[in-house]
């Protein structure tokens, strides 16, 4: 079965401030997004499906989804804030989403078969669809897969990031995955500080996570059982946030997946600083240079 592409997209009205502000990266007004979904239709993935807000519906299918929908077909999953199992509701004041992990399961019965998880203003390059297309077509129910970049691959020359640090075990699966907040690059090294003003360095090719994963769609049948025991634990936090990461570390810990670290040697691209722009827009210009994707990706 073909795999399916998902993307978060539920934050992009709030955090672009208006659908319309989506930035154009690529010669011809290409969005990041457009060269994820190009790098997903050339990996021959068989679906794309959105998660996204009810109030950002009709612009968002009117402005984006509707380029891609004769290209391969357009589904969307919507994250609502009341979208909860049964028995639990939302505390009053609370205005935040239940994060990454809940958006996954409001896509529970849109998505069938295996599928790999991006963020929607991220730029991954071809190599991971690929690599993580490739594997969940022919691993089992239970092996999971994440996409692991290098350190030197994913920093901005333009101040701090915060990125997971992934523990590999002997068999090439993932075995857990630490987050930093407030790396840098300082005179050509990768610099980690930590709160209590401890400096930890990195090597260049330390993996990390870019929440590139890949899933069977048994993801769901654990989904929910987790989603519980968060909100049993922490429902009534106003800010409190239920994310992928914590999902996966909670099944391999119980043994029943294993997250294999399919590692990309791409250059993991987004614009967390607005200076972060212009060498985004280089980086693109210069793939297109050697042939990598076509000037315009969707004629």
């Amino acid at each position: 079965m073909k795999p399916t592409l998902v993307l978060l997209a539920a934050g992009m009205g709030s955090r672009y401030g208006g659908l319309k502000q989506l930035d154009p990266m690529g010669p011809c007004g290409e969005t990041l997004m457009d060269y994820s979904i190009f790098d997903a239709i050339r990996a021959n993935f068989g679906k794309v499906v959105f998660i996204i807000r009810h109030d950002i519906e009709e612009a968002f299918k009117k402005q984006i989804g509707s380029k891609y929908e004769k290209y391969i077909p357009v589904e969307y999953a919507f994250q609502s804030l009341d979208d909860l199992p049964a028995g639990f509701s939302v505390p009053e004041g609370r205005v935040k989403p239940w994060g990454t992990g809940h958006a996954i399961y409001a896509a529970r019965n849109v998505v069938k078969g295996p599928f790999v998880l991006i963020n929607a203003d991220d730029f991954y390059g071809q190599d991971g669809y690929a690599k993580v297309g490739e594997f969940l077509t022919q691993s089992a129910k239970n092996e999971f897969a994440m996409c692991g970049f290098l350190m030197k691959n994913t920093v901005s020359e333009n101040g701090s990031v915060s990125r997971g640090i992934c523990d590999i075990d002997a068999k090439g699966n993932l075995a857990n995955v630490v987050e930093h907040t407030k790396i840098i690059k300082e005179d050509g090294k990768y610099i980690s500080c930590l709160d209590d003003g401890e400096k930890v360095e990195f090597p260049a090719d330390t993996v990390v996570s870019m929440n590139m994963w890949g899933f069977q769609d048994t993801l769901f049948d654990y989904l929910e059982e987790l989603f519980i025991e968060f909100l049993k634990e922490k429902g009534t936090e106003l800010k409190s946030e239920f994310y992928i990461p914590f999902v996966v570390d909670a099944l391999i810990k119980a043994g029943k997946c294993t997250a294999k670290v399919l590692i990309s040697e791409s250059a993991w691209f987004g614009v967390t600083y607005p200076e972060d722009k212009p060498e985004v827009q280089k980086n693109l210009r210069k793939l297109i240079a050697d042939g990598i994707y076509p000037e315009k990706l969707f004629k």
